[in-house]
């Protein structure tokens, strides 16, 4: 999608150029302003938590990715447990349980001979893919991705039940709902571009109220996997700041 001025529509846009802008404004500050800057942000007790959650976050797509890598891994090496069962018509078919075969086949005596030979190359088959799977720490990496979501589930429960203290907590916790929550990059259902649309709106006010105490903190991804920028900071005033 080409970019475009709609802020509604297209936030990432809005995100970029605001990026462009804190990354030039930085340069021109004296280190005690940025000092000073990133005091006031590590007040608000949203984005300190917004901060947890995101290495979490992180955290589980490094381990979505690592067991997506070695699960096509075994499939290409072993392929997935199965059993191809000859049926009455000449034709046959491909099943991966016990409870798919037991489904297909009948009592008859050609089916039970038919069941137990399937039955043993069906066993057979789930013992080489569970030696491949212990020998590349498959099933150890899906279970760490797994103990590591539901780390990252608890860390937003409780950023979204953090009290913001600033635009930039608001900014941190419609992130967080994005990136956790949206399925698709610009995702056209209902709650996203209505949540993307709220987003845009802190991080202009922000903008609109103090520019230049805003700082860049971090290059996200979404839950598809795409790569996405986001800057979160708090402004030096009573109303704080956003990008």
């Amino acid at each position: 999608m080409a970019d475009s001025d709609n802020t509604t529509t297209l936030p990432r846009v809005i995100r970029r150029r605001i990026l462009a802008i804190a990354a030039n404004a930085k340069e021109r500050r004296e280190p005690e302003d940025l000092a000073h800057a990133e005091a006031v942000q590590s007040a608000d007790p949203a984005v300190a938590a917004w901060r947890e959650w995101l290495i979490a976050h992180k955290e589980v797509e490094r381990l979505c990715h690592q067991q997506q890598r070695l699960e096509r891994n075994l499939v290409e090496t072993v392929g997935f447990p199965c059993a191809t069962i000859p049926l009455h018509d000449g034709t046959s078919v491909r099943l991966h349980s016990i409870q798919a075969l037991n489904e297909v086949l009948g009592s008859g005596p050609e089916d039970e001979a038919v069941r137990a030979k399937s039955k043993a190359d069906l066993e057979t088959h789930q013992q080489r893919w569970e030696a491949a799977d212990r020998e590349i720490g498959y099933s150890a990496a899906l279970i760490a991705e797994g103990e590591a979501a539901d780390q990252a589930e608890n860390l937003l429960q409780l950023l979204l039940e953090t009290p913001a203290a600033s635009l930039a907590g608001v900014a941190a916790k419609l992130d967080a709902v994005l990136s956790q929550g949206e399925p698709a990059e610009a995702c056209a259902e209902f709650p996203w571009p209505h949540i993307r649309s709220v987003l845009g709106d802190v991080i202009r006010i922000g903008q609109e109220v103090m520019p230049e105490q805003i700082l860049t903190n971090r290059l996200g991804t979404s839950k598809c996997g795409r790569r996405r920028e986001c800057i979160i900071g708090v402004s030096n005033g009573a109303k704080g700041g956003a990008a």
